[in-house]
């Protein structure tokens, strides 16, 4: 179990048009101008848009593995701590993500691979 940084820089990629921006500390990642995510390199977290039931339901059940970061617009977002996860739920988790911030004609053409 675990999702190594490269993993997750090979899972963005899988998405259509990830837009990143480099800060000190962190990337962020957006679709169409529209946030999704975050990596932070020197925790090996990520932070992702989830829905507030999702982000309630993800906290709760694994507070080892997930924590709430923020909630905005109706969004609630959860860091999650990638040595703790497998990269098939973590897919699962930026998809969700991204599919929240992407256009819908967008999402149509480029269902979860």
């Amino acid at each position: 179990m675990g999702v190594s940084s490269v993993q997750f820089t090979r899972m963005l990629d899988k998405l259509a048009e990830v837009e990143r921006a480099e800060a000190r500390d962190y990337t962020s990642f957006s679709v169409r101008g529209k946030r999704f995510g975050y990596y932070w390199p020197r925790t090996k977290t990520v932070g992702l848009k989830q829905t507030l039931s999702e982000q309630l339901a993800l906290v709760s059940e694994r507070p080892d593995v997930f924590e709430v970061q923020f909630t905005a617009g109706g969004f609630g977002w959860v860091v999650v701590y990638l040595a703790k996860i497998d990269a098939d739920e973590l897919f699962e988790l930026l998809y969700e993500a991204w599919r929240l911030s992407a256009p819908e004609l967008l999402v149509d053409d480029n269902p979860l691979p």
